[in-house]
C-alpha cells in the first residue's frame, strides 16, 4: 500500500535534494560602496554624539562633585572660624595652604543663595572645590589686588554670570574678621563717563583716581587674552607687581570667554569701599542689594 503522500503526489524529498544538488549557484550581488556622503554623514553624527557626551559631562556630572566639593569646603572653612580663627604669620598676614578655603564671595545682585567659599590656588583640583586666588595676589581687603579665577560652565560654574555685572555692583568678600565690600568699577573708558559712572558709588578720591590718575585704564569688565596676566597685577594692566604706598584695594575675577571655550577670558575689576568689622554675628546690609 502507497502511503497517503505518494498516492496524492507529494514530493519526493530525497529527489528534491538531488536536483538541488545538480542545479547552478545563483550568483550574488556585490554590497555597494559607501558614497563620501554617507561616510561624511557618520562622522558627523558620531563627533556631534561625543559632543553632546562631552556637553551633558561638563555640565552636570562636573557640577555634582564640585557641589560635593564646595560643600566639604565651606564645611571646614566654618570650623576654621570657629575653632581656630585667622592663622597669621609674624606680620599678621593670613596664609592659607593651598587648597584650603579661606574667605567666602557674595554678589548680591545674582541672589542671595549666590556664595562660594574661596579656595587657595588656580589648578583644576582647586578650581573644581571653588574660585580659587592666585596666589601671587594680594588677600582680601589689602592694598594691591586679590585676584581670583572660577569656572564659567560646569564645575559648579561659580562665574557664570559675569558677564552680567554692572557698574556699581556689590562683590562682598567674608573673612574671619571683617566683611569686604568692592564695588564694580566703570565700564566706559572714557574720562568723563568714568567719572559720571564712579561717581554713583565711590569716594570723591577713587572717583579722581579712575577718572585720570593710575587706574583710568582699569575697566570694571573687558575681554583678553590668556596670556595678559599682568591683569592680577596690582594695578591691572601695568607691568609692576610691588604694591605702591596709597594703592587702593582692588578685586579682579576671571573666567573663560565665550562659553565652552577658553580661548579668551572674561576679566572682571572692583575697587575696595567698605571694611565692615564682623561682630555679634550682623550680616552687613550690603548682601540684601538686588
Amino acid at each position: 500500500m502507497q502511503s497517503l503522500d505518494t498516492r496524492h503526489g507529494a514530493r519526493d524529498p530525497d529527489r528534491d535534494r538531488g536536483a538541488s544538488a545538480g542545479s547552478p549557484t545563483r550568483a550574488r550581488r556585490p554590497r555597494p560602496r559607501p558614497t563620501f556622503s554617507q561616510v561624511l554623514g557618520e562622522v558627523f553624527l558620531t563627533v556631534g554624539a561625543l559632543v553632546l557626551a562631552f556637553a551633558f559631562y561638563e555640565s552636570y556630572w562636573t557640577n555634582v562633585e564640585a557641589g560635593r566639593q564646595q560643600a566639604a569646603a565651606n564645611e571646614g572653612l566654618d570650623e576654621l572660624w570657629q575653632s581656630e580663627g585667622e592663622r597669621v604669620n609674624p606680620r599678621g598676614r593670613f596664609t592659607p595652604e593651598l587648597g584650603e578655603a579661606f574667605a567666602r564671595m557674595y554678589i548680591p545682585s545674582f541672589g542671595s543663595d549666590f556664595h562660594f567659599a574661596v579656595i587657595e590656588g588656580t589648578d583644576e583640583e582647586e578650581l573644581l572645590a571653588g574660585p580659587g586666588r592666585y596666589t601671587d595676589s594680594q588677600m582680601p581687603g589689602e592694598a594691591g589686588n586679590f585676584a581670583v579665577a572660577g569656572h564659567r560652565v560646569g564645575k559648579g560654574a561659580p562665574f557664570n554670570d559675569l558677564g552680567n555685572l554692572r557698574s556699581c555692583d556689590a562683590i562682598v568678600v567674608e573673612t574671619f574678621a571683617s566683611w569686604n565690600v568692592y564695588r564694580v568699577m566703570p565700564m566706559s573708558g572714557d574720562p568723563t563717563t568714568r567719572q559720571q559712572e564712579a561717581a554713583a558709588c565711590f569716594t570723591d578720591t577713587q572717583v579722581q583716581r579712575m577718572a585720570g590718575g593710575e587706574y583710568a585704564g582699569v575697566v570694571g569688565r573687558h575681554i583678553t587674552t590668556p596670556n595678559h596676566i599682568e591683569m592680577i597685577n596690582p594695578v591691572p594692566g601695568a607691568t609692576t607687581t610691588e604694591v605702591s604706598e596709597g594703592a587702593e584695594a582692588l578685586i579682579t575675577l576671571t573666567t573663560c570667554h565665550p562659553q565652552f571655550s577658553a580661548a579668551e577670558r572674561m576679566i572682571v575689576h572692583g575697587m575696595l569701599v567698605e571694611q565692615i568689622p564682623k561682630t555679634g554675628g550682623e550680616r552687613p546690609a550690603v548682601l540684601e542689594e538686588s
